[in-house]
């Protein structure tokens, strides 16, 4: 299931789900839950649902020095560093931004649960949205100028396929990769179909 792609000297490494890989010299992971790998110096989490938020695999990933970033919705699970929408981190030459992540219509996923994260790295900006449905404060990322948005898409839980394509033509990234779809009873998609609905509209959809 492992897919991946280079922006520059980064790295962005679907690793199942949800869960991503970001390297070049760093090592970020966000929502480590599906794939494994080597320590990590940064770990994002969006919120804390078990799939998202996984005690033992952010164990298996962390080292005395990483540094552990979710809302305050983790904070009873992990020793983390609290960030909420609009907060911003900077680590190193690394800049991290919350964004909102809510459903409208649903009740799995509240206003002020969880976060998405905008993750500023060798000059590169890669979205991660979080389990969220397509919300009105995503027409500001337009002005971000997102390389990659990593948009979920499968349903019942978060934006279906055709929902992450709108979100997409708003926030209007270079590419997207499609997530959370596959994993989780409830979340069937076809990413390729990705691709047919963003044509024409100058993005690239990674399936």
């Amino acid at each position: 299931m492992t897919k991946e792609i280079k922006l520059g000297k980064l790295t962005v490494r679907w690793l199942g789900h949800a869960s991503f890989e970001v390297f070049d010299k760093k090592k970020v992971f966000i929502d480590p839950y599906a794939g494994g790998g080597e320590k990590a110096d940064i770990i994002l989490i969006t919120h804390s649902h078990f799939d998202h938020c996984d005690e033992k695999k952010i164990a298996q990933l962390r080292k005395e020095d990483t540094i552990v970033i979710a809302p305050i919705s983790c904070a009873k699970k992990i020793d983390v560093r609290v960030i909420e929408p609009e907060g911003q981190m900077h680590i190193g030459d690394i800049t991290i931004k919350a964004v909102e992540a809510y459903n409208i219509g649903k009740n799995f996923h509240p206003k002020g649960f969880g976060v998405g994260y905008i993750l500023d790295m060798d000059g590169k900006k890669i979205y991660h949205a979080g389990d969220t449905d397509k919300i009105p404060e995503m027409a500001r990322l337009e002005r971000e100028k997102i390389d990659i948005a990593l948009l979920p898409v499968g349903g019942t839980y978060t934006m279906t396929l055709e929902e992450a394509a709108e979100a997409a033509k708003m926030i209007k990234p270079k590419m997207v990769f499609p997530m959370h779809y596959g994993m989780v009873e409830g979340t069937s998609a076809k990413p390729e179909k990705m691709k047919e609905l963003l044509k024409g509209t100058g993005i690239d959809a990674i399936v």
